[in-house]
């Protein structure tokens, strides 16, 4: 790292010229090759894929791509000859519309279509069945209809458009209140503009450059629409803070009396190392989430590593080049503020505090893990799904078709289920067969009513639909997907010998769910043993890194336990502003689970390293404790109250999932930083003594060495030209 330091900063102005032209560069390809994100959740080998599989295999594929609904109501009846004139004229400007293609519209006003008409006759819904295409197209054609829709003027009626497709883009970019938020934390942290705008600058430029590269993988592979979203949420909070560290170091340094090189040098061997470890660390544990082996999941975390990696690169190669541009001049245009000097820890709020925990561990220790202990208690509801446009505010058009099918056809309406039925050996199911097949269906607990068998064309398969009595979202839909799959088609597929496939909406969700459900404990083990693994390397002691990982579960299990109130029980709903509570997103859990581990370590190694530093230095453990709790708390504090407002400021966006994501992340960071690294884990280190850093003699004796905070060197002084 000494040579890092050195080659960038004597080469500082060419280094800020190759970012620069990497930045451009990075652009332009990004611009000129990269691709449409793709919201595609496929799970091969499930159930529901299985039978989208067969579909296209059949060529049924318009019924493969996605659904929509031309949903409308009318005070006077849908059947009133002035309604029914302009439906109809619209559902044939949509069919005939030549920048909509492979549309099918099924009028509620055909023979044999009645079932699309409401009891009362005040709502109906033509569907809109779209041929398979990338999601951007869906979109484009949802344009052209809903601006057909707006030739509609008849007086009472009004209408709507369901489906993914129609519901309305995010129009307000929340990370720039998260950037915003940032600079005022780092003024009042520095007191200065200069050492403001530096942490700032450098991750705003490698933020850049791992946007620019997601932007760009979308050509090779698959990633959700939300994606980039999320990639600038990590690369916003782990770049602000990792040079947050540098930076702090660097001033430190020139307080202590060194000049510019040798302040560089320091805080990029020390703080950098710190920086180098916790970067690779979320790397690793984002690695993780290809045990889950699915495309879109590759997808996500090869994005966020892309923005973690690039914000790490510009803090340990850019922010020492712009560092040495600065030099003394970093506290220049400060705000009136009171500059700590050397040797001023043992009058400052956070050397006080370590005091009291001193004096008081068992109460801390109790009060501390009790209440995470409460917070966690909620996840033990926990259930994995994904939102629909149910969760979206009313002002959505997609929100207020969901709403309209709900109140005139009943709350499973928007769920269907596909039960697709092929005969034995391939051929064209029986009548009698799929009669039977549909009574058995239909006299399930908890299904509302069935459709009657439609042979598709000469694909040879039949298709049933299955309305339940509850919303997609309910836990009852989860039941009855179980509860046909594995009490009502196995009967009549051994009667008749047809080949019976569960799909749609409800069913992929249920898939997806079971299959997080069942390997997320997997990936949990895996970066939990990886952590201590790390842990052991570094401190050469089996207390720490065992204690690290209970406390980690502990402050974890808290941030999930505080997202399932909020988002799946509707806690705080006016705050949040999700327009219904509904289940987690079934990625989440996973992705937060490897982010936030990342970000615990960070501030786990930059505690314990000060820790124990002091206690190399003293053998005296209650000394070292609170020491090094007082030389870290404010830079910890600092550091996690930049990445709460950041994370927490895509709160205020549009789509759940990146509300419900914001949260977690911003409410774990919160935690973790003050009730985990600033009382539970000094005062647990109090109680434990020297048994913190034990570890068998055979062990340590095998252990390599590795030093994240850089070799110890002595106190520079003003005026002094060497370090000891």
């Amino acid at each position: 790292m000494k040579s890092i330091a050195k080659f960038v900063y004597r080469r500082r102005r060419y280094v800020l010229a190759g970012w620069v032209a990497l930045l451009v560069g990075l652009f332009a390809a990004s611009t000129a090759f990269g691709d449409e994100f793709k919201t595609e959740f496929k799970l091969p080998g499930s159930e529901s894929q299985e039978a989208i599989d067969l579909l296209k295999e059949k060529g049924a594929a318009e019924r493969t791509g996605q659904q929509g609904q031309v949903v409308f109501q009318a005070e006077q009846g849908v059947s009133d000859p002035s309604v029914r004139k302009k439906m109809e004229s619209l559902f044939a400007a949509i069919a005939a519309n030549p920048q909509v293609e492979g549309v099918e519209v099924v009028s509620p006003y055909d023979p044999g279509n009645e079932h699309q008409i409401a009891k009362g006759g005040k709502i109906a819904y033509a569907e809109l069945n779209f041929s398979d295409r990338d999601f951007s197209e869906y979109v484009d054609d949802a344009d052209v209809i809903k601006e057909l829709g707006k030739n509609i003027d008849v007086q009472g009626l009004r209408v709507e458009f369901g489906g993914d497709m129609f519901a309305e883009a995010p129009q307000f970019s929340s990370e720039y209140i998260g950037i915003i938020a940032a600079v005022v934390i780092l003024l009042i942290a520095f007191g200065s503009i200069i050492a403001m705008g530096l942490p700032i600058l450098t991750a705003l430029f490698g933020i850049g450059a791992g946007a620019a590269l997601v932007t760009l993988s979308t050509r090779w592979l698959n990633m959700p629409d939300f994606t980039l979203q999320l990639a600038a949420m990590i690369g916003i909070g782990v770049g602000i803070d990792y040079a947050l560290l540098i930076v702090s170091r660097y001033r430190d340094a020139l307080q202590d009396g060194l000049d510019p090189e040798e302040s560089v040098v320091l805080s990029l061997n020390t703080s950098g190392r710190a920086v180098l470890f916790a970067g690779m660390t979320v790397v690793i544990a984002l690695l993780g989430m290809f045990i889950m082996q699915l495309e879109f999941v590759r997808g996500m975390a090869i994005a966020a590593i892309l923005a973690v990696a690039m914000t790490m690169l510009a803090a340990i190669t850019l922010l020492p080049a712009v560092l040495g541009f600065a030099g003394r001049n970093i506290d220049k245009f400060g705000l009136p503020h009171r500059k700590e000097k050397p040797g001023e820890i043992h009058r400052t709020i956070w050397w006080r505090w370590s005091r009291v925990i001193q004096a008081h561990p068992w109460p801390a220790l109790i009060v501390s893990a009790g209440v995470l202990v409460v917070l966690a208690v909620p996840l033990l509801s926990l259930r994995l799904g994904f939102g629909d446009a149910g969760n979206l505010p009313n002002s959505d058009t997609s929100r207020r078709a969901y709403d309209l099918l709900s109140e005139g056809f009943g709350p499973g309406f928007n769920g269907s289920i596909l039960v697709i039925a092929q005969g034995e050996g391939g051929g064209t199911p029986d009548a009698a067969d799929l009669n039977a097949l549909a009574g058995r269906l239909e006299s399930t607990a908890g299904v509302e009513s069935v459709t009657k068998p439609q042979v598709l064309g000469d694909s040879g398969l039949a298709l049933i639909n299955v309305f339940p009595t509850t919303s997609p979202q309910d836990e009852e839909t989860t039941q009855l997907v179980h509860r046909l799959r594995k009490e009502a088609i196995p009967p009549v597929e051994s009667q008749t010998g047809m080949n019976v496939l569960t799909t749609g909406g409800p069913p992929i969700v249920v898939d997806f769910a079971d299959y997080m459900g069942d390997r997320l404990p997997i990936f949990i083990g895996a970066v939990l043993a990886l952590s201590f693994l790390l842990l052991l390397v570094v401190f050469h002691s089996v207390v720490v890194p065992l204690k690290a990982v209970i406390m980690n579960m502990l402050s974890i299990g808290a941030a999930f336990g505080a997202m399932v109130a909020v988002f799946q029980w509707g806690w705080f709903d006016f705050l949040i502003g999700q327009g219904k509570e509904g289940p987690i997103e079934s990625w989440a859990p996973m992705m937060l689970f490897a982010i936030v581990f990342g970000l615990s370590m960070d501030y786990e190694v930059f505690l314990l390293t000060r820790v124990r530093e002091e206690y190399d230095k003293t053998g005296d453990n209650a000394r070292a404790v609170a020491d090094g709790l007082a030389a870290t708390g404010r830079v910890i504090t600092a550091a996690a109250a930049i990445m709460v407002c950041v994370f927490g400021s895509f709160v205020l966006g549009e789509q759940r999932g990146i509300k419900l994501f914001g949260f977690g992340l911003a409410f774990a960071v919160l935690i973790d930083a003050t009730i985990v690294r600033l009382v539970l884990v000094p005062s647990a280190m109090e109680l434990m003594g020297k048994a913190n850093w034990w570890a068998p003699g055979w062990l340590v004796r095998y252990l390599p060495r590795v030093r994240v905070e850089g070799a110890r060197e002595r106190r520079w002084t003003t005026g002094s030209s060497e370090a000891s």
